[in-house]
């Protein structure tokens, strides 16, 4: 719920994120379907880039934080553009060596929904057709971790079986990763 964290005056940042839930079970099976592989990585020097600056450990809430206002989300748009596209594009170009795939073994990219140019310089900077790039940010906005789940509930019915899929995503701090998962029914 986004909204509970959204500073309305801050316009840079606010017309980002919507609020959204999602849940989805993902788990390796013995049929050769589900899970077959992931690339998780951090880098806490984002932080300064994507944050929230207080009401967590390093800054617990306090009267004087919450004067100050800084218990909403914030970022600096340009600067987390950059890292976004560069570490999603990473680990599944890291995720495609390791598992010998090209761009043709992969039926769909399911990219966190950040933004429209996110994740058009994702797919042309991986060389996917953007008709194999889920995306449907123009209904729900960037739901933040509800973004994959909901793009895969909207496309279940295009899935097939033995489909290759390829979920990537970047968060706060920074945190980013991708997994390849082949679907089971």
């Amino acid at each position: 719920m986004m909204s509970s964290i959204i500073d309305y005056t801050d316009r840079n940042t606010c017309v980002i994120f919507g609020d959204g839930a999602g849940a989805v079970l993902l788990e390796p099976r013995k049929d050769g379907n589900g899970i077959q592989d992931f690339v998780l990585r951090g880098d806490g020097s984002g932080r300064t880039m994507l944050n929230m600056k207080a009401g967590g450990s390093l800054h617990p809430a306090s009267a004087e934080t919450v004067a100050n206002r800084e218990h909403y989300a914030w970022q600096d748009g340009k600067r987390v553009f950059v890292h976004a596209v560069k570490g999603m594009t990473s680990t599944v170009e890291d995720l495609l060596r390791r598992n010998k795939l090209t761009t043709d073994d992969v039926s769909w990219v399911v990219p966190h929904q950040a933004n429209m140019r996110i994740i058009t310089s994702v797919a042309e900077h991986l060389h996917f057709p953007m008709e194999k790039v889920m995306v449907n940010i123009e209904k729900y906005g960037n739901t933040t971790a509800a973004t994959l789940p909901l793009c895969l509930w909207e496309y279940e019915p295009r899935l097939r079986k033995g489909d290759n899929i390829v979920l990537t995503a970047f968060g706060g701090g920074f945190t980013w990763g991708s997994l390849l998962m082949k679907w089971a029914y």
